[in-house]
């Protein structure tokens, strides 16, 4: 029995598990790598297996870091069944759909600025073909020597604060995207289900986003048994709209998430208090207020909040931009499932408030609307996605608005190391977005209290379960993490008594 760490070894994206028995292989996660162009080669990287031997994948949530590889892995011969719960069912529906349409729209702006700019073209390919040997060469070493130590990190955390919004060819078509859906299986929450011979699958709410999935794996492989438990993304206890990570207390190995290792969120009042005292700072200089938001999860969070806070007239009313189609119809899908919700979010809907509705609110619906914003009347707020400045709308308002002294730039989720938020976050007087350098001059905050994503004290307390229960783990994966992060909470796991490892890229371990 093995288990292969194809994706969020020593990064946090890229999710992606290949369990492996005498009887079956079951992938957990197929996900998309996210960030940086040193990281997101490896989405080109050859596949470890063969996709026809797969019998069966188990995800545990629909952000594209977790499932956005999956119309590619079908496209190439899987015709395993997809388990997941139905809000993720839905969710992955609207998420595969929208990445696969991006991806065919970028390679059609690709191919006009190679046509265009033949010679800059010609350099940037060439630099991407050496990066994705650099990476399926390092794919390729570790497959061969589990033993090898090398660190892939080092590069990824050098970059540059650079945006390049093109790629090549697609990793995959809206055709395929379709196809790829046609196999999905909704499960329910807390309920056994055999998903290939010798392998149970059980589903627990891990409180990050809709239909958000703690999985726990039962195995019976010849003689031995043994269970383990992917945390997926871990929410935070007491987060509005849906309910908080359920407690797990056995297993005989544990991989946990550690995005947020060594360091702790913003109690959630005082991130409430610094989100209006942005929004009346706007307010008073006749600013613009952007938000980059990922469009499942946080855009719904902050909405929540701006309609909270004007409830109890803490901000003025300011006009609010949406400028994410995806995040519109994930609010409609969130509305088709209040099984997931939490017990404030159904007495308000009992009482026909609607909190993910801010009052005229506006959807920018195409990318017409989207550029119209720039011209509206101050002050106003945008919410637009990606959350980390990667691709997507939010480009457009960051070029429009990162030059200007009366614009507020508010992160409210991670920024992936290597990433343009993170160097934003960090202090950079300069960016360069689609090879155009920029000067810094509007304000960049930071509000860590919106995140998604359990920190180290969450964690901590999550895996406090399974010291104190029977099925004591034998061993702990640090996973989904940059290295610092990593490295700052895998000693405090162990302090639980819990040995600890961190895996490396395609390493694999033996679950004897």
């Amino acid at each position: 029995m093995e288990l292969q760490f194809l994706g969020a070894a020593t990064t946090v994206t890229g999710s992606q598990f290949l369990l492996t028995t005498s009887r079956a292989k079951v992938l957990i996660d197929c996900g998309m790598f996210q960030g940086n162009p040193h990281e997101t080669i490896r989405n080109r990287v050859p596949l470890a297996y063969d996709p026809a031997e797969i019998d069966a994948l188990v995800l545990t949530h629909a952000h594209l870091d977790h499932c956005g590889l999956i119309p590619l892995v079908v496209a190439k011969g899987m015709r395993a069944p997809i388990f997941a719960t139905a809000g993720t069912v839905e969710l992955a529906t609207l998420v595969l759909l929208d990445s696969a349409k991006l991806q065919q729209e970028a390679a059609k702006r690709d191919a006009r600025f190679e046509r265009r700019n033949p010679g800059r073209a010609a350099r940037v390919d060439r630099a991407a073909e050496r990066d994705l040997q650099a990476a399926s060469d390092e794919a390729a070493a570790f497959d061969t020597d589990a033993n090898e130590e090398r660190d892939p990190e080092v590069v990824l955390r050098n970059q540059l604060p650079e945006i390049e919004t093109s790629i090549d060819d697609p990793l995959y078509t809206v055709a395929d995207a379709q196809a790829a859906l046609r196999q999905f299986r909704a499960i329910g929450y807390e309920r056994e289900v055999e998903v290939a011979p010798g392998v149970r699958a059980t589903l627990y709410d891990a409180g990050h986003i809709l239909g958000s999935a703690i999985v726990r794996i039962a195995v019976r492989d010849g003689d031995q048994d043994r269970v383990i438990v992917f945390s997926g993304d871990l929410g935070r206890p007491g987060t509005p709209i849906i309910r908080d990570p359920t407690p797990v207390s056995d297993a005989d190995y544990v991989l946990v998430e550690s995005t947020y290792g060594g360091r702790e969120h913003e109690p959630q009042e005082e991130a409430v208090r610094l989100l209006a005292e942005v929004v009346r700072l706007v307010a008073d200089a006749k600013g613009v207020l952007l938000v980059p938001s990922f469009a499942i999860g946080r855009t719904q969070e902050i909405v929540w909040q701006l309609d909270r806070l004007l409830d109890a007239k803490q901000i003025p009313r300011l006009p609010l931009y949406l400028d994410s189609p995806m995040a519109s119809k994930a609010t409609d899908i969130y509305r088709r499932h209040p099984e997931c919700f939490d017990e404030e979010m159904r007495g308000l809907l009992a009482k026909r408030d609607d909190p993910l509705d801010y009052p005229g609110a506006v959807i920018a619906n195409d990318i017409e609307k989207s550029r119209a914003i720039a011209t509206a009347p101050r002050p106003y707020m945008i919410v637009a996605s990606n959350g980390m400045l990667t691709g997507g709308r939010v480009l457009g308002h960051l070029k429009n608005l990162i030059d200007d002294p009366l614009a507020v730039l508010l992160f409210v989720g991670y920024q992936g190391e290597g990433t343009t938020g993170a160097h934003l976050q960090s202090g950079a007087k300069q960016v360069r977005i689609d090879g155009e350098l920029h000067d810094v001059r509007c304000q960049v905050r930071s509000i860590s209290g919106f995140s998604a994503h359990a920190d180290e004290s969450e964690l901590l307390d999550w895996l406090r379960n399974f010291a104190k229960g029977g099925r004591r783990p034998r061993r702990v994966f640090a996973v989904h993490g940059d290295p610092d992060a990593q490295a700052a909470i895998a000693p405090k796991i162990t302090a639980l008594g819990l040995e600890t490892h961190i895996p490396k890229w395609h390493e694999r371990v033996s679950l004897d």
